[in-house]
């Protein structure tokens, strides 16, 4: 007789906590996901997403405008580098790398600049201009539009 009351209470329980789950359920805000059931599916959900208007050009960063300059002497030190790219504006962030094996730079840096009108000024004034006997290139890490390749 013990027996059966404690299956009884047992039962009891696991009912009560159906119903206290389907009630917390039934309190939540409606998500996506595992564990809450779509009762209907809608549209009404928004992403942030780029005006698109249709132009190309440079696309900022989050932190700021991107450069990728090239063709770098691999002897280069890096305070010439950064005194080079701070001759045309605020330097938030440079990113050199380097080999592994050797310890020189591989060739390439990504340049970080504050305002648009900096790393504009940047390229125009980089690209060709001549470092430590070799031809710079540079030009914007990023590019909104349609891509030149097919």
């Amino acid at each position: 007789m013990a027996s059966d009351t404690i299956a009884m209470d047992e039962e009891m329980d696991y009912a009560s906590g159906e119903d206290d789950l389907e009630e917390a359920r039934n309190r939540a805000s409606k998500k996506k996901g595992r564990g809450f059931k779509s009762t209907a599916r809608s549209n009404t959900s928004k992403y942030e997403s780029l005006d698109d208007d249709g132009t190309t050009g440079p696309q900022r960063s989050v932190e700021g405008w991107i450069i990728f300059v090239t063709n770098i002497n691999e002897e280069a030190a890096e305070e010439d580098l950064k005194e080079k790219f701070k001759e045309y504006g605020n330097l938030i962030n440079m990113h050199v790398n380097l080999d592994r094996r050797t310890g020189f730079f591989k060739g390439y840096a990504v340049v970080q600049f504050e305002t648009k009108a900096e790393a504009a000024d940047a390229i125009r004034n980089l690209n060709g201009s001549e470092f430590l006997g070799q031809t710079l290139s540079a030009d914007w890490a990023f590019v909104k539009g349609k891509s030149k390749r097919k």
